[in-house]
């Protein structure tokens, strides 16, 4: 099983779109996958169509009140979703009188490592949180999530730096990586940053970058992976192609034995849409 985690240090940079649609191009290649909702805003869990209310989150996982399958939801595109709600920012004032609460989510993962290839974890926006450390804490690899647009190579910098920082002060033991996202090909600028950011950070960019896309939207609308919503359009395409770059990158860890995760009662998965 490899754990890894979708990180920011600003909204709007296509973070979570990315994570969903990233776990769901590794479970159309049949990988057996968990997305973790670490964000209290819950848009993860909203993008994939689920509700949780009166079942367990990921708040309750992480404060000991439920076990990690109990929470499990089970979605379309063949995607597992430990899901969020607002009550998780909660998790963050409890944990200030918590002994080692960035310790929580490792521990839990660690339960589901017979069960899953892939865990995707989709991170609050900052970085600097007991959420955000949560899942440093369980990540085999950070992927820093970056648009390209104005200031991206700057902002790009500044994160990997800082991540530097956690990793060195807390001791912590996960590579870093650089996904490109919301490209735009018809412009100059666009491609000129594609270039730098490639310059830049060199093996740790994925080759990959994914583009923008109404079908993005359109599936997150449908509560779906875009693999679900349009198996042929050029974002599948693209997440199939950062899919396969993926597999590649962690080929030479050993599977996954295939236990089969069970859903917990109470949270239904929403229906596939079209």
């Amino acid at each position: 099983m490899h754990v890894f985690a979708l990180v920011n240090q600003k909204g709007g940079c296509g973070k979570t779109t990315a994570a969903i649609n990233w776990a769901g191009a590794l479970a159309a290649r049949g990988r057996r996958v968990l997305l973790v909702d670490l964000d209290p805003q819950a848009h993860a869990t909203m993008g994939l169509g689920v509700s949780v209310e009166g079942a367990p989150s990921l708040r309750d996982v992480l404060l000991g009140d439920a076990l990690i399958d109990e929470a499990l939801v089970s979605c379309a595109g063949g995607v597992w979703l430990l899901p969020a709600t607002s009550e998780l920012a909660e998790f963050e004032e409890i944990s200030a009188r918590t002994i080692q609460p960035e310790g929580m989510l490792a521990g839990q993962l660690e339960e589901m490592r017979s069960a899953f290839d892939d865990v995707v974890l989709d991170c609050p926006p900052r970085v600097d949180g007991v959420l955000a450390a949560n899942a440093l804490r369980a990540a085999d690899t950070a992927v820093l999530v970056v648009e390209t647009g104005a200031f991206a190579l700057q902002g790009a910098v500044q994160a990997l730096r800082v991540l530097d920082e956690m990793r060195v002060e807390r001791g912590e033991e996960f590579d870093l990586a650089v996904l490109g996202t919301l490209f735009d090909r018809r412009t100059n600028f666009a491609r000129e940053l594609l270039v730098a950011l490639h310059a830049r950070f060199a093996d740790e960019m994925f080759e990959t970058v994914i583009r923008t896309s109404v079908r993005l939207r359109e599936a997150a609308a449908c509560g779906v992976p875009v693999q679900v919503l349009d198996p042929a359009c050029r974002a599948t395409q693209d997440f199939d192609a950062l899919a396969s770059e993926w597999i590649a990158h962690t080929a030479d860890r050993p599977a996954a034995t295939k236990a089969e995760p069970t859903a917990q009662a109470g949270a239904q998965p929403v229906a596939t849409r079209s």
